[in-house]
């Protein structure tokens, strides 16, 4: 779905209960407040596909605004420190760029969703408390700047500004408010993100997302098997095969077990019935595959 400003994650899994008529509703890759644009949502059986999503590559467009730091790293949080960006060069803009492309080390905000002794790192910081995560790798895989706009701060005591227009694909754990807070650091003038929209997760994209309008006035969803078959490597049973699967037997193995193409519990490969119907998740093992997760027509799905 198209994720609206302002809503939490657990907000919109909130309103699709509702929407759906079922409790069980889950989401893959939590968005902030003030992001918008793709969140993908499981419904009943389709929450189990949940898991494989969430560590999928992203891509977001963004507006970083240098010359101001914020607590939150973003434009939620109070402004904690201005200088004037004016001097700063857009060259020096695309060498920051460039330094924070590829393989990285980034400490996420403090204000972040992750655990800290079984609290969230934001609880903390909202109670007082000073939070310093550890650093963490992450892969950029894009870090594209489409425009720079220079302009006077926003408030009379505010410095210059610069605002940068972006496009990121990135892999699964990064934080774009972090690399908006890290690209201030470098150049010297604080920066923070002022704009956020994510556009794809993974093979899925804003082409097919729908508002929570729109979906509570006709509530078309992404069927199940082809969710999977974007997903995940494919493999297509025979009838045999998908009767022995169904009852959580082994079959042979789709690829010899450490080769590039065989599949993992980790990465498993969707298994399609003659019909078409998503059958299982797969996982290559020796000579067989085995079950990793049987959606049984009816029952609901079930670990093997």
């Amino acid at each position: 779905m198209d994720k609206p400003q302002g809503w939490t994650s657990h907000d919109v899994v909130g309103r699709m209960r509702r929407i759906a008529g079922t409790r069980k509703v889950g989401h893959a890759g939590t968005l902030d407040p003030m992001a918008t644009g793709v969140l993908v949502v499981g419904i009943n059986k389709a929450t189990r596909l949940l898991t494989y999503i969430v560590g999928t590559s992203k891509t977001y467009t963004a507006t970083i605004r240098l010359g101001q730091s914020t607590v939150t790293d973003d434009a939620e949080g109070e402004v904690v420190a201005s200088t004037s960006a004016a001097g700063v060069t857009d060259e020096a803009i695309h060498d920051g760029v460039a330094a924070l492309t590829g393989r990285i080390q980034q400490v996420p905000s403090s204000v972040s969703a992750i655990k800290v002794n079984g609290e969230r790192a934001y609880a903390r910081v909202r109670s007082g408390e000073e939070v310093k995560l550890a650093a963490r790798p992450v892969t950029i895989h894009r870090f594209e700047v489409h425009g720079i706009g220079r302009q006077p701060g926003t408030r009379p005591w505010d410095s210059d500004v610069v605002d940068i227009d972006v496009t990121v694909e990135c892999s699964s754990g990064t934080y774009i408010r972090a690399l908006a807070r890290d690209l201030g650091t470098a150049l010297g003038v604080g920066g923070h993100l002022t704009a956020l929209r994510r556009t794809h997760v993974g093979p899925y994209s804003l082409e097919q997302a729908r508002t929570l309008e729109q979906l509570a006035e006709d509530l078309q969803v992404l069927e199940m098997s082809l969710a999977a078959r974007a997903l995940m490597p494919n493999r297509e049973l025979t009838a045999e095969e998908t009767t022995e699967i169904s009852f959580g037997r082994r079959i042979a193995a789709g690829a010899e077990a450490g080769s590039p193409g065989a599949a993992t519990a980790e990465h498993p490969a969707a298994a399609f019935a003659p019909d078409g119907s998503l059958v299982a998740l797969l996982a290559d093992s020796g000579n067989f595959a085995k079950p990793v997760l049987v959606f049984a027509p009816g029952n609901g799905a079930r670990e093997s």
